[in-house]
C-alpha cells in the first residue's frame, strides 16, 4: 500500500511543475488551444481546480459530495466540460490563484484524514493514498496537454510510477465503463522507468503481459497519445484488448487521441 504522505509530497511537486509552466504566461496565452477539443490552457487549469474542489469536498463533507456527484452524473457527457467552461471564464490571474488555493486545500484535507479512511468519488471509493494518486495523475495528464500546447517537452520523473500504478489498478474499470466483462486473471505489467529501473505489477507468472516504457504506458492510460504512436506492447489477446480501451480516470470513456502517423 502506498504511503499517503509520500504521494502527497509527489502531488505537491507535480503541481509546482505545472505551475511553473503557466505562471509566467501572458493573459492571452491562456486562450491557446490544447490537444483536447475546445479546451484552452485556461480550461485545463480550470478543470484541475474544479476536481481539486471535489476532492476537498469528498474528504471534508462526504454526504455533500455524494449529492453533488449524483447531480453531476445526471449529465455524464457534459458536466466536466461545463465546469471547465465556467472556470475558464475567470481572468487568468484569478484562475491561477484559485487553482493554487485548491491545491493547498487538497494537501490539508487529505493529510488530515484518519488511517483507513475511504473517500467517495465518481468511480469506486478511494483510500487517501489513492485519492492523492488520482489527483497526481490528473495533474500530470492535464499538464501534458498544457505542455503540448506550449511546445514544451517535459522530462519524465519517478512520479510517473503513481500514474502507472493507478493505470494498472483501473484496468477492470475500463471494461466496466464500456459495459464489457473484465478478464478473470491479472496481467503482468513490466515498465521501464525514466531512470532505467523496472517497475513491475501483477503476478510474475501471468500468461498475459504488457511491457514498454513507463512514459508511454502513462500516456496511453491517460489517453494523451494514440496506442499506435507508443512503444507499449501486449502479449495475449486480453492484454491486447485492454491497451485499446485503457483509462486511468473515472467517468465515461474518453475519445482518446488520433494517431500522429509516427508509430513507435
Amino acid at each position: 500500500m502506498a504511503d499517503p504522505g509520500a504521494v502527497l509530497d509527489d502531488l505537491l511537486s507535480e503541481g509546482e511543475e505545472l505551475d511553473g509552466l503557466v505562471a509566467g504566461l501572458p493573459p492571452e496565452a491562456w486562450a491557446a488551444p490544447t490537444p483536447a477539443p475546445r479546451w484552452t490552457i485556461a480550461h485545463q487549469i480550470a478543470h484541475l481546480a474544479w476536481t481539486d474542489e471535489q476532492a476537498v469536498l469528498s474528504a471534508t463533507d462526504p454526504e455533500a459530495f455524494t449529492r453533488q456527484a449524483a447531480q453531476a452524473l445526471e449529465a455524464p457527457d457534459t458536466f466536466v466540460d461545463d465546469a471547465a467552461e465556467r472556470g475558464a471564464a475567470r481572468p487568468p490571474a484569478a484562475l491561477l490563484e484559485h487553482w493554487r488555493e485548491g491545491r493547498a486545500a487538497v494537501q490539508r484535507a487529505l493529510a488530515g484524514q484518519p488511517a483507513g479512511a475511504r473517500l467517495p468519488w465518481f468511480g469506486p471509493p478511494m483510500s487517501v493514498a489513492s485519492m492523492a494518486t488520482g489527483r497526481l495523475m490528473e495533474t500530470w495528464a492535464h499538464g501534458q496537454d498544457v505542455a503540448d500546447a506550449l511546445g514544451v517537452k517535459r522530462t519524465p520523473t519517478a512520479r510517473l510510477r503513481h500514474v502507472a500504478r493507478i493505470g494498472v489498478r483501473a484496468r477492470d474499470f475500463a471494461y466496466l465503463a464500456r459495459g464489457l466483462p473484465a478478464p478473470g486473471e491479472e496481467f503482468r505489467v513490466e515498465l521501464t522507468g525514466p531512470d532505467g529501473e523496472m517497475w513491475e505489477f501483477g503476478p510474475a507468472d501471468a500468461p498475459q503481459r504488457v511491457t514498454g516504457p513507463a512514459l508511454d504506458f502513462c500516456l496511453l492510460v491517460t489517453q494523451r497519445a494514440h496506442r499506435g504512436d507508443l512503444a507499449v506492447r501486449a502479449e495475449g489477446p486480453d492484454a491486447d484488448r485492454w491497451l485499446d480501451i485503457a483509462q486511468s480516470f473515472a467517468g465515461p470513456p474518453g475519445p482518446g487521441r488520433a494517431p500522429s502517423g509516427g508509430a513507435a
